[in-house]
């Protein structure tokens, strides 16, 4: 099992923590393996940040997700240099209120998180990144959901352990909802909740 993913968006976002939580939880907590690299843009906050992560069961040779199989994204910028990147078979998970889309290939599967609006509702829009790690954590299926909760308290300051545990409940909740509804057809395009098998 080999899979690549990208976590993007803009800098502040905290794209490159999310990246690191699921590589944590792959690699600590069920005893995978896990390669991070990041891409930072000039700015400090507002430029484009991105974490390409492979996740394998046997050791990574080649640490660059160039064409990822998910892809995650938080802002229009990053979805309009990232996107291309996708596989044309790809899962694209996308903050719904953020990103517009465009033309995509045709097998590639999208849904969408209200992930900054969920996060508005904990107090906190800075655990947006979390709320999407959760929603990506119930729509990919790929790790088991508390190793998850393993490695964001492993990773997030102590003190705010406890909201980010919400955050990714939250998303996790989003996620199994997105999962198990699959919108009419008559509903607007932009995003489609599909269930990604894993495959």
């Amino acid at each position: 099992m080999v899979k690549e993913i990208r976590f993007a968006g803009f800098g502040g976002q905290g794209v490159i923590l999310a990246a690191t939580v699921v590589g944590k939880a792959a690699a600590i907590y069920e005893g995978g393996y896990a390669a991070l690299t990041q891409n930072f843009g000039p700015e400090a906050r507002g430029g484009a940040a991105s974490a390409g992560l492979i996740l394998s069961d046997e050791p990574i040779l080649y640490p660059y997700a160039d064409h990822p199989d998910i892809l995650v994204i938080l802002s229009q910028e990053a979805y309009t240099r990232f996107s291309p990147e996708l596989k044309q078979d790809g899962l694209l998970i996308v903050e719904e209120e953020l990103v517009k889309l465009g033309k995509l290939p045709p097998a590639v599967r999208v849904v969408g998180a209200p992930a900054t609006r969920l996060a508005e509702e904990l107090g906190k829009k800075m655990v947006l990144n979390v709320v999407m790690v959760g929603f990506f954590a119930a729509v990919t299926g790929l790790l088991d959901k508390e190793s998850y909760r393993k490695a964001i308290a492993a990773t997030v300051p102590k003190a705010y352990t406890d909201l980010n545990l919400k955050a990714f409940e939250r998303g996790y909740e989003q996620g199994q909802t997105a999962v198990s509804q699959r919108l009419a057809a008559s509903e607007p395009p932009h995003v489609h909740a599909l269930h990604y098998d894993g495959e």
